[in-house]
């Protein structure tokens, strides 16, 4: 695999190189992905996050008016995109999007910006002279072995349980809902193949979440991490006041399932066993990348899961 690094700011950059590239298929999941960070940075989070996709949305348009064939473009922005009114029940993807923090607005932003574009420049009802199908995936909380960000729940945890400290959580009960990373991998993938086979059916905003039952409270997760990590594993609740986050967080994924033949095939339980598989294998400095392939070799084969309800 051939590979860049580059600052997604910088249009002209990112244009040479998404010409020289001359992809079939552009996945967009470029971002400053943290709440915490955009209270501290809201105007670079703004400006990676709107102005990045605004860059290279404009860069994909320029490639194709050059004579470039892209065929599907997925911009992965997030399930806090919605305005959210602490619902019980999940987020449809024609619900309002909105954003109290700067990283949820900033993302929603994103959203209505591949919108603009899609319907200026991509519009599915013009896909024969243009080509291109524009989509947006709204994954829901990710979380997997090799996580190493700041102010994640996860990556915290690890690190705490990595120098035998007590884990320290903030907002126990709030309400998430968790999935093993490559469950929405796996749908942007589906996504991008019915982009790329069947273009403008496909071209509107799709969550990827978890089944409803696996929305979980912070306190459950880290208590269950704990548990299936062993050894002394701990946690306290830390009550000090921070910046607001949502304390109610779900998705309603019925139409990936439907119309994608995508569904979650890890619960919250698995994904949780295998962070804990992952981490204690690097920490016998088991090579990574082998860790991964292993956990993914394991998602290929597991069946799609049956959810049923007491009375059935």
């Amino acid at each position: 695999m051939e590979s860049h690094t580059a600052d997604i700011r910088n249009k002209h950059v990112l244009y040479n190189i998404l010409s020289k590239s001359d992809p079939d298929i552009v996945i967009h999941m470029a971002a400053q992905p943290l709440v915490q960070e955009s209270y501290d940075n809201p105007g670079r989070t703004f400006e990676i996050n709107v102005l990045g996709t605004i860059n290279l949305l404009d860069a994909v348009r320029k490639a194709v008016r050059n004579g470039h064939r892209i065929k599907a473009v997925i911009n992965v922005t997030t399930d806090k995109c919605y305005e959210n009114k602490e619902w019980i029940w999940g987020y449809r993807e024609q619900d309002a999007l909105g954003g109290y923090d700067p990283y949820s607005s900033s993302k929603a932003c994103s959203e209505l910006a591949t919108s603009s574009y899609r319907s200026s420049f991509f519009h599915p009802t013009e896909h024969r002279e243009h080509g291109v199908a524009v989509a947006t995936a709204r994954a829901g909380n990710v979380i997997g072995g090799g996580d190493w960000a700041v102010n994640r729940l996860v990556p915290d945890c690890i690190r705490s349980i990595l120098k035998g400290k007590k884990i320290s959580i903030r907002n126990p009960e709030s309400i998430r809902p968790w999935q093993h990373v490559l469950e929405p991998l796996n749908g942007y993938l589906t996504l991008a193949q019915k982009l790329y086979e069947h273009g403008p059916e496909y071209a509107e905003g799709w969550n990827f979440g978890p089944d409803q039952n696996d929305a979980k409270s912070v306190q459950w997760l880290v208590s269950k991490l704990c548990e299936k990590w062993g050894n002394g594993a701990a946690y306290k609740i830390d009550r000090r006041n921070y910046p607001h986050e949502a304390s109610q967080l779900r998705l309603d994924c019925s139409k990936a399932k439907l119309r994608l033949d995508w569904s979650p095939k890890w619960g919250v339980e698995t994904a949780i066993d295998k962070v804990v598989e992952w981490t204690q294998a690097y920490a016998r400095n088991i090579d990574p990348v082998e860790s991964c392939i292993v956990q993914i070799n394991e998602y290929e084969r597991t069946g799609t899961r049956v959810i049923a309800d007491a009375n059935s």
